[in-house]
């Protein structure tokens, strides 16, 4: 009986104890939208999560890493999760330009990995954007040979192998997507890639009628601003839909294609509820603080996180409500 009551008692303490330690360290994470979801994949023309339930991601895409790469840190990336919602973040790692990948690659991995790994910290998803208008073929396949190596077991990370094609065709990006989407394979089996389509991916109708065959979990990007980009590009949209393409908006805002002008508040929201209707997830564009109005930072006085609102433009406002509405 002795023995007995002791074995209990050891029980009671042990039990006692265990609770007390997950009390003091609790499962991290265990309530962001990864956690949630976990693993995404494609089925038909959406995106699901690990339970098998369509899901559509909404949040913001850093501007380009080799301009603004004071948003390139935790602390962004941690102010847009708690104060604006964001359930996915777009590192967009600019390739051609002045001190970009091809001219500083060490330079855009540090800042691209600063960003996954805060992201990852913080159980958001992340895009990997190749954010690139010409072929690199060569280039891309060594950049996301690195990119997958370190960080494809991860559920946060979706490739965007290919921002805009500028004057590429189809078939030329499709050549392309079938060097880089192995690399990628060979490594991370299963993460979700984006692959663009030609003329600043506008063109979808093209891949509709000719998609990409041999692989899982891709899908295809349209970008719109929404000042230009109005009913034939949703048409174009819905062809492809009806065709089985599934689309991910890696890219978007309100105002007119070359990034300023007026926000037409009517066509962005004709487009909102578009991609709600068929649970489309979307990007907006860009954390950044470029004299235009799609940079939704007021000035380059604004630190990189903990904004008010006197410290974000229109856009910035208007996106920051929207995500802190729909990502509820």
């Amino acid at each position: 009986m002795k023995k007995y009551v002791y074995c209990i008692l050891m029980v009671t303490m042990l039990l006692t104890v265990a609770c007390r330690s997950a009390s003091i360290n609790p499962k991290p994470n265990s309530k962001t939208v990864v956690a949630r979801h976990g693993k995404l994949r494609v089925s038909g023309t959406a995106l699901v999560d690990a339970h098998a339930d369509t899901l559509a991601l909404h949040g913001v895409s850093l501007g380009w890493h080799n301009w603004w790469p004071r948003f390139y840190t935790a602390e962004t990336i941690n102010w847009l999760k708690k104060d604006w919602n964001v359930q996915v973040v777009r590192a967009a790692i600019g390739v051609e330009p002045d001190q970009a990948y091809l001219q500083n690659p060490e330079a855009a991995l540090k800042q691209l990995y600063a960003v996954v790994d805060a992201a990852i910290a913080a159980g958001v998803y992340v895009i990997v954007d190749w954010h690139a208008h010409h072929l690199h073929t060569q280039q891309a396949k060594e950049f996301f040979r690195t990119v997958a190596h370190k960080y494809g077991r991860y559920p946060n990370v979706i490739y965007e192998i290919f921002n805009e094609p500028m004057e590429t065709s189809w078939e030329e990006i499709q050549a392309y997507a079938k060097e880089v989407i192995p690399v990628i394979r060979a490594i991370d089996p299963d993460n979700i890639i984006l692959v663009g389509c030609p003329n600043w991916d506008q063109d979808i109708h093209l891949v509709a009628d000719n998609p990409i065959e041999g692989f899982s979990n891709l899908m295809y990007t349209v970008h719109f601003y929404a000042g230009t980009h109005k009913q034939f590009l949703r048409d174009r949209a819905e062809y492809a839909l009806a065709k089985g393409i599934p689309i991910f908006v890696s890219e978007c805002a309100g105002m007119n294609a070359d990034g300023d002008g007026p926000i037409d508040q009517k066509e962005w929201t004709i487009w909102k509820e578009w991609m709600a209707q068929h649970q489309i997830s979307w990007i907006a564009w860009s954390i950044a603080d470029k004299n235009e109005s799609c940079s939704m930072i007021a000035d380059q006085q604004v630190p990189a996180n903990g904004w008010s609102d006197k410290q974000l433009k229109p856009w910035g406002k208007m996106v920051r409500q929207d995500l802190k509405t729909i990502n509820k």
